[in-house]
């Protein structure tokens, strides 16, 4: 069944002054970047917005410059910018090899780095079409009243599915935020929530301006898991950033896809020789799986894509520890 896609009206500023301003003016207008989430959201129904603001004409969120704080990119640049940025991928490796994941080449033509940041969450009985979910009464995320996946909870548990956030996370990335309020600054690690309802902090009208990278530390990679070797969002993703120094070396691993905000695991213990290295590798992998808590929000089983994070975590940093020795 095709669905219409509603009416709204758009607006095009050019400063982000202007953003902000026509943001504001309508409490139920919606910021657009790609559209790549958000308008297929709003033609299924999930999203009312009667007016969007499109920030594809706003010169402060294309910026992508070294300064002397480290690495800016604007929250408009591109992800197939991203991807094929020889600085990135020198420099933040696991960035570059998310951006280059997502979806498909012509999406990551248009998608946006604050896009992808700020994409909804997924579940397998939200993402739908209004008649299929108006069959199954709708969910807590939306119009109902219980979440189908853990139905005696009081939480939304669809997943937050990004590629790109864990890829920053282990690189200490921090947004720089704008609104009706002000400007703030904010570590993207603390930008989420565990709430598949409300996944992030931004505040009414508020959009991401820029997220800031600085001086790298260690070598980094990103691996996802998906049905497909293409196109898909991940069942689940990691990230890890290995910090290689004298005789021992510090992960730090960041995940998604597994709960309803991305997971930092930045305190691991370090690794110390050769003669540690499969006993460490172990044991990381069962921290991993202790630290997703997957649920029923695909077509995969939960358990499944637990040991195959655990499992893609601890050989992505065993694969950059190895590259690390000397």
């Amino acid at each position: 069944m095709t669905e219409a896609m509603p009416a709204f009206s758009l607006l095009h500023p050019e400063t982000l002054d202007d953003a902000l301003l026509a943001l504001s003016t309508t409490p139920e207008s919606r910021a657009l970047a790609g559209g790549t989430d958000l308008i297929v959201n709003m033609r299924r129904g999930l999203v009312e917005a009667p007016k969007l603001v499109s920030l594809a004409r706003v010169p402060e969120l294309k910026r992508f410059e070294t300064t002397e704080n480290g690495l800016v990119l604007g929250a408009g640049v591109m992800l197939a910018d991203i991807a094929d940025s020889t600085l990135v991928r020198e420099y933040y490796p696991a960035l570059a090899e998310a951006a280059e994941t997502v979806a498909g080449h012509t999406h990551r033509q248009v998608a946006t780095l604050g896009g992808n940041l700020c994409q909804d969450t997924r579940c397998l009985y939200y993402n739908q079409s209004h008649w299929w979910r108006k069959s199954n009464d709708f969910c807590l995320k939306y119009r109902g009243e219980i979440c189908h996946v853990a139905p005696r909870g009081k939480r939304c548990r669809a997943a937050y599915c990004g590629d790109l956030a864990p890829a920053l996370m282990v690189h200490d990335a921090e947004l720089t935020l704008a609104g009706p309020e002000g400007t703030r600054q904010l570590k993207l690690a603390e930008f989420f929530n565990e709430d598949g309802a409300q996944a992030n902090r931004l505040k009414p009208q508020e959009i991401i301006v820029s997220v800031l990278l600085r001086a790298p530390r260690g070598k980094s990679a990103y691996g996802k898991i998906r049905q497909r070797g293409a196109i898909d969002f991940p069942l689940a993703g990691v990230a890890v950033l290995a910090d290689c120094r004298k005789q021992q070396t510090t992960f730090t691993i960041a995940l998604t896809g597994t709960n309803s905000c991305p997971i930092l695991l930045n305190d691991l213990p370090p690794l110390g020789g050769p003669a540690e290295a499969d006993g460490y590798f172990d044991a990381l992998s069962k921290t991993v799986q202790k630290s997703v808590s997957p649920q029923r929000t695909t077509t995969i089983a939960a358990h499944y894509r637990r040991l195959s994070v655990a499992a893609l975590a601890a050989r992505l940093a065993r694969q950059l520890w190895e590259e690390g020795q000397p």
